[in-house]
């Protein structure tokens, strides 16, 4: 059960105070009073707040009490001292709404990344590299933003692992997994009907997880995905996105800022994450690919050391918020029911 406060925007002059507007404060943990939070410092109790709040905004935009959801950064070891196993946002949202394959992506104006892996340590991202597991990705990311640009003939760029692509083997033969990656996402879209130009499906793809790896197949499902803006079929001259890679990331991201790519994908967090912040500082914002909600969250961190102080750069939230708004705007979303209706 949440306490819910009702705040009121009132427009004050002469003449009788104007209500322009409400909003709800939901606090989903009344049991957590002040003298147990502390400016600046998470805790146990700041990290159960922060995850109720969450489950409680999702469950909400989940049921149609909201038409989408803009998440604050949390301070992922104040929810493990709550006890809560996550990694964040992204993997929590994830579960709890019953959706195998999502990925964080991050959009600016200058610079569009998707991660291949998020919140895990980069030895593992080496041991668990596969050709199958970066294909999805490459599959499931130009799909997603097909649907949200509605440009069919999508240039999606991956990053290679090692310095100069490898260097061909002189420094890792990794890129060889990455290659036949790159190979079945080509595949994937491929067209084997005698009709060139076979219209896309209007509802989102996602993969068929019952097909052997080497045989990549989409298969449409029910439900349309919430980044949908343009669901035309592909232009006569690019019916499929085309995939360039893997190429090395200490230039394929400035490329990518000028133009020669619509989209970057990276194999792991920094690699990502570094020229997005350092190109778009305030502008950026992470949008969750697959949900079946709009979800977008600022790209910072929870900075506590700014807590309080009233310096923090409030940009990137309300990007994010804006972003959130249009996508929410937009006609034939597929915005699914609230249940029973």
């Amino acid at each position: 059960p949440c306490k819910v406060h009702t705040l009121q925007v009132l427009a004050l002059g002469d003449a009788a105070p104007e209500v322009l507007g409400q909003a709800l404060w939901l606090d989903p943990t009344p049991e957590i009073g002040a003298d147990q939070l502390q400016l600046g410092r998470g805790s146990a109790a700041s990290g159960r707040a922060t995850v109720e709040a969450v489950r409680a905004a999702a469950l909400m935009t989940m049921g149609g009490a909201a038409d989408a959801l803009v998440t604050l950064p949390m301070a992922k070891a104040a929810a493990h001292l709550a006890g809560y196993d996550i990694p964040g946002h992204t993997e929590f949202l994830r579960d709890l709404a019953g959706i195998a394959i999502t990925r964080m992506a991050f959009l600016s104006p200058q610079l569009n990344v998707v991660l291949h892996t998020v919140h895990q340590s980069l030895r593992s991202v080496v041991e668990s590299l596969t050709a199958d597991g970066v294909a999805d990705t490459l599959i499931f990311a130009a799909d997603r933003f097909i649907q949200l640009t509605g440009k069919t003939d999508l240039r999606v760029a991956l990053c290679a692992l090692n310095p100069h692509a490898g260097e061909q083997g002189a420094f890792g033969v990794e890129e060889e997994l990455l290659e036949e990656a790159i190979m079945q996402a080509e595949a994937a879209f491929l067209s084997f009907s005698s009709d060139p130009t076979p219209p896309r499906s209007a509802t989102p793809l996602e993969l068929d997880p019952s097909r052997p790896a080497g045989s990549r197949q989409h298969r449409p499902v029910g439900q349309r995905g919430l980044e949908v803006l343009s669901t035309s079929g592909p232009s006569d001259a690019h019916p499929a996105p085309l995939f360039f890679g893997p190429l090395p990331s200490d230039s394929v991201f400035q490329r990518a800022s000028k133009g020669e790519f619509d989209l970057v994908v990276a194999l792991y967090h920094d690699q990502g994450l570094i020229p997005v912040k350092l190109l778009e500082p305030t502008r950026a914002v992470n949008l969750t690919l697959g949900l079946p909600f709009i979800r977008t969250s600022p790209d910072h961190g929870t900075a506590f050391d700014k807590a309080g102080k009233w310096i923090a750069d409030s940009r990137n939230f309300l990007e994010a918020a804006a972003l959130a708004v249009r996508l929410a705007g937009r006609s034939g979303l597929g915005l699914p029911p609230p249940p029973g209706a």
